[in-house]
């Protein structure tokens, strides 16, 4: 069993929604630091109001790159991240193309999340790849997850929430095996439950990207908030 903190240290707390104020985003990194989050999943113009209200505690600023459709071109998605990384990010979650993926331009991907990394990595900043694997074959999702490691990212993540499907225990268990041992696999989108999350952290999830934190946390009984086993 999992303790309330032991879950919340694996959350990236998403605030990604298209009509999020700067309140709304004050208002999620409180609650990252109230319940002790791996991070706060922040739009691009948020990262420096973000780095601002979590500067001194141990939740990182995080980012999604190219979101939610991952189409910008691979300069875009870099200048993007440099700018992000400047402004304080840590974390990036940037979304993988997609249409170029299922057009089987398997090149142009790589060197798209290549280009990314390149800026990320001299700044010991994760990146996380956003497969959207709704619309992927459990083929397909091996497939991503193989260019992904290849492109060296640090982290495969299943969906941005705004796509057609969730993540599912099924496409979870394909990333786990294919690169399960050399990369962090994140579970997103539907993760709005306690046992959902502990489902996924349990396949071996570690991270998982929700925005009904305090429902997700709050879910946990008081015997598992005090210790568990």
């Amino acid at each position: 069993m999992y303790t309330k903190q032991q879950i919340a240290a694996t959350i990236d707390h998403a605030v990604l929604k298209a009509e999020f104020v700067t309140d709304d985003i004050i208002a999620g990194c409180k609650l990252g630091k109230e319940y002790g989050v791996a991070s706060v999943c922040v739009r691009p113009t948020d990262v420096a109001v973000a780095s601002k209200e979590l500067a001194g505690s141990d939740v990182k600023v995080s980012v999604v790159v190219g979101f939610p459709h991952g189409s910008n071109k691979s300069e875009t998605k870099a200048l993007e991240s440099k700018l992000a990384i400047e402004d304080g990010a840590v974390e990036i979650d940037m979304v993988m193309n997609v249409g170029q993926f299922l057009s089987g331009n398997y090149d142009f991907v790589q060197k798209d999340i290549e280009a990314v990394v390149a800026e990320a990595r001299p700044h010991n900043v994760l990146v996380k790849v956003i497969m959207e694997t709704c619309y992927l074959s459990p083929e397909q999702v091996v497939k991503a997850c193989k260019l992904s490691e290849a492109a060296g990212a640090d982290y495969v993540k299943t969906s941005t929430g705004f796509g057609t499907g969730p993540a599912t225990p099924e496409v979870i268990d394909t990333m786990m095996k294919t690169v399960g041992n050399t990369m962090g696999v994140k579970a997103s989108g539907g993760v709005r439950t306690y046992e959902t999350a502990v489902g996924y952290l349990d396949q071996g999830c570690k991270r998982l990207g929700v925005g009904s934190t305090k429902a997700v946390l709050e879910g946990a009984n008081e015997g598992e908030d005090s210790g568990g086993y």
